[in-house]
């Protein structure tokens, strides 16, 4: 990288909640972005409308949360109801989650409201980067840069990018330009969207859930409460025809019984597809979101995984950016998202629609146990394959949370620091944070404060006395609530990442060598860990 060059901001193309909320996460990290949308303002089509647990703790991550909540519904139950005879068969609850995050719940929000908020949330934070009618015409690549050739309204532009993230959707053009395949498969059958005015409170009162999951192996549907209307998603033969209004009023009522004054607010019909990228990388263009996979959207699965991706390269960037790690560091990123899109996303994807159809041997679609079932429904059980080991998953089993291991999203609760209440996650939103689970009236050698890229902490019950030495790096776990949810023993080290993953999970020697958090730390980003 030439000195000219080291400034120069990461594009993304593409302003989808995918490179929104990509977007959000570079200017969090600090990295200097720019974003280019071909059309002239957002999509105000009828699309995706739920959003999982993980989006939210990554929107609470990059600063969004807060605007979007108050957009939306909040959910703390998702239900299973038979089609034949109206009566929910099955539930999962999000209050299971309790012990895992703070935000135990899943929101609806239509994804044309959800754009403009993220919109607004990233003009606060930088002001000025994102630009609408600026098309992509082509792109050279070189050693220590890309150059970018766009349409504007003022013509056309030139612009130099250290990095490319290619957030433009399924027919992604940048995909196109550099000659990547796509492997999968596109079903027959479609998918139709409708948005509906209904009284299914007061007047006509049917109590389901706000998110209802109708099953059937002749006729299913999905029943959503949006913030201001009813939306209701099913199966379209191939080859039929687009319903006209009258027929889609009558099959809703099919569903729901006879309604009055229901009313058709807006209708989509999108095709299914289960598509992957052959490659996610090429030099210094990195594939995300739909771009890279196009996931079924059963069980929200679509726009949620691609927020997964949204976790996962920020930080990556941002690290390289700042001279913390090697390029290579940014390879890990389709490693480990990737096995998630194709095996975990659009397999899960796939037994949901088997689900929903009632077909024999679909019942893997659902876990064992009310926490398991919660914890996967809510995208928290994502492992990743964090070691180069082959081992990852998104399903958790049981009703009980289980130990945490290696790859495991950090579970998200509260200690008591020098300066009073911290969550996890907010400890390791922009470093490694090193946890040492022990005993601080045995005063242990906890490494200093010495790193922007690593914080050292000792977990302990007991609260660093004044005279100790640790109050710096002390967080008071009460009652150890947070090492039984970790399931560690005493004197374990664990690692997290920026992206609350878990790194690595160690043996911790308290009065023996305590460079072992920074040897792990430079295995993963293959340079030392710089020091203040």
């Amino acid at each position: 990288m030439t000195a000219a060059h080291d400034d120069l901001p990461v594009a993304v193309i593409g302003a989808g909640p995918i490179g929104l909320i990509t977007a959000l996460g570079l200017v969090h990290h600090g990295v200097p972005v720019v974003v280019f949308e071909e059309d002239d303002r957002l999509s105000l089509d009828t699309k995706a409308g739920t959003v999982l647990t993980r989006t939210l703790e990554v929107l609470h991550r990059y600063g969004a949360l807060d605007d979007v909540l108050g957009a939306s519904l909040r959910i703390d139950e998702i239900g299973d109801l038979d089609r034949a005879t109206n009566i929910s068969t099955f539930s999962v609850r999000t209050a299971e989650l309790t012990e895992d995050t703070r935000f135990p719940f899943v929101i609806n929000i239509p994804q044309h409201h959800l754009e403009p908020v993220l919109r607004t949330a990233l003009e606060k934070k930088a002001p000025g980067i994102l630009h609408m009618g600026h098309r992509l015409t082509s792109f050279t690549q070189h050693d220590d840069h890309v150059e970018l050739r766009l349409d504007t309204p003022a013509g056309e532009r030139t612009v130099a990018a250290r990095h490319v993230l290619a957030c433009d959707g399924g027919r992604s053009q940048v995909r196109e330009q550099l000659g990547i395949a796509v492997e999968g498969k596109t079903l027959e059958e479609r998918y139709m969207l409708v948005d509906l005015k209904a009284d299914l409170d007061v007047d006509n009162p049917r109590d389901y859930p706000y998110l209802a999951y109708f099953g059937d192996p002749e006729e299913w549907m999905i029943l959503v409460r949006q913030p201001h209307c009813w939306r209701f998603l099913y199966p379209l033969a191939a080859g039929r025809p687009e319903p006209d209004r009258h027929e889609l009023a009558a099959k809703a009522r099919r569903f729901i019984g006879d309604v009055k004054d229901l009313e058709i607010l807006g209708t989509n019909i999108y095709t299914v597809h289960h598509r992957v990228a052959d490659r996610w990388q090429d030099g210094r263009i990195l594939l995300m979101g739909d771009a890279a996979h196009l996931i079924t959207p059963m069980w929200a699965l679509g726009l949620n995984t691609g927020v997964l991706d949204a976790s996962n390269l920020p930080w990556r960037l941002a690290w390289v950016r700042r001279g913390w790690a090697d390029e290579s560091l940014l390879s890990g990123y389709e490693k480990e998202q990737a096995p998630v899109a194709i095996q975990g996303s659009g397999e899960m994807a796939e037994a949901a629609r088997a689900y929903m159809d009632r077909r024999r041997g679909s019942v893997e679609a659902m876990t064992e146990g009310d926490w398991g079932n919660a914890f996967t429904r809510a995208l928290l059980g994502v492992r990743l394959d964090v070691d180069g080991s082959g081992d990852w998953s998104m399903v958790k089993n049981g009703d009980r949370p289980l130990p945490v291991v290696p790859g495991d999203r950090a579970p998200d609760l509260p200690l008591f620091g020098p300066e009073g209440r911290v969550h996890l996650h907010d400890l390791a939103a922009d470093s490694f944070v090193a946890l040492y689970f022990t005993d601080t009236r045995r005063r242990p050698a906890i490494p200093p404060q010495n790193s922007p890229a690593l914080r050292h902490f000792a977990v302990s019950r007991w609260d660093a006395p004044h005279d100790s030495g640790l109050r710096d790096r002390t967080l008071f776990d009460p009652g150890e609530r947070v090492r039984q949810r970790f399931g560690v023993p005493d004197d374990t080290l664990v690692l997290l990442r920026p992206d609350g993953h878990v790194a690595a999970l160690v043996p911790y020697d308290r009065d023996g060598d305590h460079d072992k958090a920074a040897e792990l730390c430079q295995r993963i980003t293959g340079r030392p860990v710089p020091r203040i």
